[in-house]
């Protein structure tokens, strides 16, 4: 794989959702081909040292490190960068990103990447950090405004290779060909989504883990979780996604609250480690549905903690789309540990809500949206801008604006 520096194209672009072979006659009968997208994955405790070699892999010189203020305060984009300089790399690196990451940093990280003459991408952090590097790729090989790329494989120029390191078990953007970003204006969040943002490594080391405050652990394993969930569900579902989800929600349920109670058990926080990068790769593939839709919303809204609105807005979306596949639920509640055998669908997308209702009050989510700020005035408009978010097109369970506003107000 060539880098951006050299001009060459790092990735075909060919449409998101195209069959990989045309119909014939016995094509038509066979099972769909079937494509996985994922990056080269480095996963265990101390691969945190293989981000120098690994950015060597990509042809970087002068790697491009985009952080935040809270992870440099932790030590870690310290330790990158002295493991980067000892594989012979000059390293820059720019930390002026804040949580819901924002189309104005997303252009001052270009603008410092552009003036630093950098080439590979490397991001340390949780989702926001990976999102704004991505933004910055985007922008480096295309230009104009990151807002102009909203929607499915928007991207006509090659980006810059790019390296993710997770601080935080549950985006899956380390592995994901989303990228998620707010337009500070109408105050929404925009989804870009494309196989030209699935990087081209993905180092998971446990360890950054320990130092993840226990409201964010609990957001974002939350947020795993609504992966794994609506991967399962989703109308891009296949056999090969459907395994990670479920392993990822076995996983979670297994490892969240023992994570909060123990943040310095090594084994609880590697295990939410693989049930993060499980996920993202279920979802990745499968894309998502309403919760993430409606949560993007809200995030956008009130620069909320995604998990947590996911927590509060995920069982109402369970109950609404068991309506439409009733019996996907079914696996998802035995692998979450509930006792649902030979049980109608019905009833165990029931008991699989209830279960993710008592799971968020345990690690403290509020109960409702209000709690977070939204109100009956904002009803109308989050349903709108929710029929334009692009999760919404493979949700089980079509949605119009009547629907999607009984959803907020249910989660209210």
């Amino acid at each position: 794989m060539s880098s951006h520096r050299d001009g060459s194209t790092r990735r075909s672009a060919r449409p998101l959702f195209e069959p990989l072979a045309g119909p014939t006659s016995e094509a038509a009968q066979a099972p769909p081909l079937l494509k996985f997208h994922a990056p080269e994955i480095v996963f265990g405790a101390g691969s945190l040292a293989e981000a120098g070699f690994a950015a060597e892999r990509l042809g970087a010189h002068r790697p491009f490190v985009v952080t935040d203020p809270g992870l440099l305060a932790a030590g870690w984009p310290d330790q990158l960068l002295k493991h980067l300089r000892e594989s012979g790399l000059e390293p820059t690196l720019w930390h002026g990103v804040t949580p819901n990451p924002k189309d104005h940093e997303i252009d001052a990280g270009f603008r410092r990447y552009a003036e630093s003459g950098c080439d590979v991408i490397i991001a340390i952090g949780g989702g926001s950090c990976i999102d704004a590097g991505k933004g910055v790729a985007v922008l480096s090989g295309n230009g104009g405004s990151i807002l102009d790329y909203a929607g499915v494989d928007q991207l006509s120029n090659p980006i810059p290779p790019l390296l993710m390191i997770p601080s935080t078990a549950g985006t899956g953007a380390d592995v994901s060909q989303f990228c998620v970003v707010t337009d500070t204006v109408a105050s929404i969040k925009v989804t870009l989504i494309g196989r030209a943002l699935v990087p081209d490594i993905s180092i998971t080391d446990p360890r950054l883990l320990v130092t993840m405050p226990s409201w964010l652990a609990a957001a974002t394993g939350l947020d795993a979780l609504t992966h794994a969930i609506e991967a399962f569900v989703s109308l891009g579902h296949n056999p090969l996604t459907d395994g990670h989800a479920l392993s990822a929600v076995r996983l979670v349920a297994a490892n969240l609250c023992q994570s909060l109670s123990r943040p310095c058990a090594p084994e609880r926080r590697e295990r939410m480690a693989q049930a993060s990068l499980e996920a993202g790769l279920a979802f990745t593939n499968a894309i998502l549905g309403a919760t993430h839709a409606m949560s993007h919303q809200v995030g956008g809204l009130l620069n909320a903690p995604h998990g947590v609105v996911n927590g509060v807005l995920l069982p109402h979306v369970i109950r609404y789309n068991a309506a439409a596949v009733p019996d996907r639920f079914i696996p998802l509640a035995l692998a979450a540990g509930l006792k649902v055998e030979g049980m109608p669908g019905r009833e165990a997308a029931e008991m699989l809500a209830d279960y993710v209702r008592c799971l968020a009050d345990e690690v403290g989510v509020p109960r409702g949206l209000r709690h977070l700020g939204v109100s009956e005035e904002n009803i109308g408009s989050l349903a709108m801008s929710t029929l334009g978010d692009a999760c919404l097109s493979t949700n089980p369970r079509s949605a119009n604006r009547r629907e999607v506003e009984a959803l907020f107000l249910a989660a209210l």
